[in-house]
């Protein structure tokens, strides 16, 4: 019998710090060798140099680095560049292939699976990667004590073991080959760096030394980061640009100032706000959007009454105009979610409660569950279409008779109070598991874990319905027939629809711009920032 899936996984407080949720966490800064002090974010100019793609990226880059550790967008989208998994994907199809590994397992179904190192590879501070750093990285992922990486893996790997000089087995707890994937997001790590004293929390402010085809050569928090090719990569997708130069810009009209205009310094901008796309279009920008998981939810306290209410919490739902928030807010760029899944998962089905627009019965909920003259002030981190959609929210609540105090803030300050007083009502925030994987149960495990970040927030994972739904999530992780594998996990995300716990409103499409005519070979992401991996500068 394997261990059970559902587990403790981080801290709430080591959750908001490591992850990236928390906007303004502080990052413990490393002292890089090839950082002689800080550089300098412009780059006027650099239109003409065709060694160097200026790119703006609208997250902070003063979040954690540790691969094992961090959802930091910005770190993400670097330690892409920088490392590899023994499997990596392609971060579009997210398709495996081998990366430091030399084949894919032959066998998916099977619970030991071989892999081969690359020969030859190195580390970008010249040492040779060996099977010791491979078995050092999994070590590190199957600590339960707080790693954002652990609940990833920790359910059905069992360990790492050493074969020989040259290749390791990975043993699974039980046949799960929708693991595959999911190593990409085991980016393998240098013992002789990260396992010495302090090592990890150099990782954490910045230190990155990776065998991919990108180097870090300076990183300045709040600022910017610098990557150049790695001259002795010798692995499946080679640098195709020379030098890169990131900047961290999180503010919207700087980000869009510095990729528009005849003197515009970067090629590349992710987080393209939706009232700017015609004005980049038509100076010649190319804009295109991904539709993914990035989506609004609403939280709500079960803690308090009435948000135990399962009642309450689908009336709230079915009173909001999704429609008219899409329309007005996001300008088009959104979709009313039905179901927890966005329709272009590949494991997308309409859930059974889908929250249409619909105020009567959204009032005879209210009606039903005895509940009237509710007041909610509904806390929402700052993020600036998370705002834009705030007011639909709040019209819709009081047009029901729900009066509604609208509380936007720095996602630091909004989790401190959630962490210091248990009064909250009800949190609107942004999410996308996209950034790790495709996979449904990864996606919903984010969110709905035993003891995780956000179950801890509810206040609902102890309860009954709660328990029940953890067992099917996990009676459908190690399930072998792959059919009854998609019905247990149709059957939970109808739990979790139902429940409306912590549940999507819209999925947004996000979109990112560049200049046709310096880069090529780009491809929007449905998850914050980009990949260059298979771009050329012009």
């Amino acid at each position: 019998m394997s261990a059970p899936i559902s587990r403790p996984v981080v801290s709430r407080r080591d959750f908001l710090r490591y992850s990236g949720t928390v906007s303004a966490a502080a990052a413990i800064t490393a002292a890089l060798s090839a950082c002689s002090g800080p550089a300098s974010t412009s780059s006027t100019g650099a239109g003409g140099d065709k060694d160097l793609v200026t790119a703006v990226i609208g997250y902070g880059n003063d979040q954690s680095w540790d691969p094992t550790m961090t959802a930091s967008a910005f770190s993400m989208a670097g330690i892409s560049h920088i490392y590899e998994g023994l499997v990596d994907t392609d971060p579009i199809t997210r398709a495996p292939y081998p990366a430091l590994a030399t084949a894919l397992p032959t066998d998916t179904s099977a619970t030991t699976w071989k892999f081969s190192l690359r020969p030859g590879a190195k580390w970008h501070d010249g040492q040779p990667v060996t099977v010791d750093d491979v078995l050092f990285t999994f070590e590190r992922i199957l600590d339960p004590e707080a790693l954002l990486a652990y609940s990833f893996f920790g359910s059905w790997l069992k360990e790492a073991r050493k074969v020989d000089d040259t290749s390791v087995e990975l043993v699974l707890k039980f046949p799960f080959p929708d693991a595959l994937p999911r190593l990409g997001i085991a980016k393998i790590l240098p013992k002789h760096v990260f396992g010495v004293p302090g090592g990890w929390d150099a990782a954490k402010g910045g230190k990155a030394v990776g065998s991919g085809p990108y180097k870090m050569t300076a990183h300045n928090p709040k600022s910017n980061t610098t990557f150049e090719a790695f001259a002795d990569y010798n692995g499946p997708r080679k640098p195709t640009i020379k030098k890169m130069n990131w900047l961290s810009i999180v503010d919207a009209s700087a980000r869009v100032a510095k990729i528009s205009g005849s003197s515009a310094e970067a090629q590349i901008a992710d987080n393209v706000p939706y009232a700017n796309i015609d004005q980049l279009r038509k100076s010649g920008l190319t804009v295109e959007g991904g539709k993914g998981m990035n989506h609004m939810f609403l939280m709500f306290n079960t803690g308090l009454k009435p948000f135990n209410d399962v009642r309450v919490r689908q009336a709230l739902l079915y009173a909001i105009d999704t429609q008219k928030m899409i329309d007005v807010a996001l300008k088009g760029h959104g979709t009313p979610a039905t179901s927890f899944l966005n329709q272009e998962n590949p494991a997308y089905a309409k859930a059974k409660t889908v929250y249409a627009y619909n105020p009567e019965k959204a009032k005879a909920l209210l009606k039903e569950a005895g509940v009237s003259n509710l007041s909610i002030t509904l806390m929402a981190v700052n993020v600036s279409w998370i705002a834009d959609c705030l007011p639909t929210i709040a019209n819709s609540w009081q047009a029901i008779g729900v009066k509604t105090v609208l509380e936007p803030q720095d996602t630091a300050a909004l989790f401190t109070k959630m962490d210091q007083s248990q009064s909250y009502q009800v949190v609107a925030a942004a999410s996308n598991p996209n950034q790790f994987s495709l996979d449904p149960d990864l996606i919903l495990r984010y969110n709905y874990t035993s003891g995780g970040t956000w179950m801890a927030y509810s206040k609902w994972d102890s309860s009954a319905d709660a328990k029940a739904l953890f067992a099917k999530m996990d009676k459908a992780s190690e399930e072998a027939d792959p059919a009854k594998k998609v019905k247990l996990i149709r059957e939970y995300i109808d739990i979790i629809a139902e429940q409306a716990v912590l549940y999507p409103v819209v999925h947004t499409e996000l979109m990112t711009a560049w200049d046709p005519k310096k880069l090529t070979g780009i491809r929007a992401q449905a998850y914050p920032a980009f990949n260059l991996l298979q771009a050329k500068r012009m």
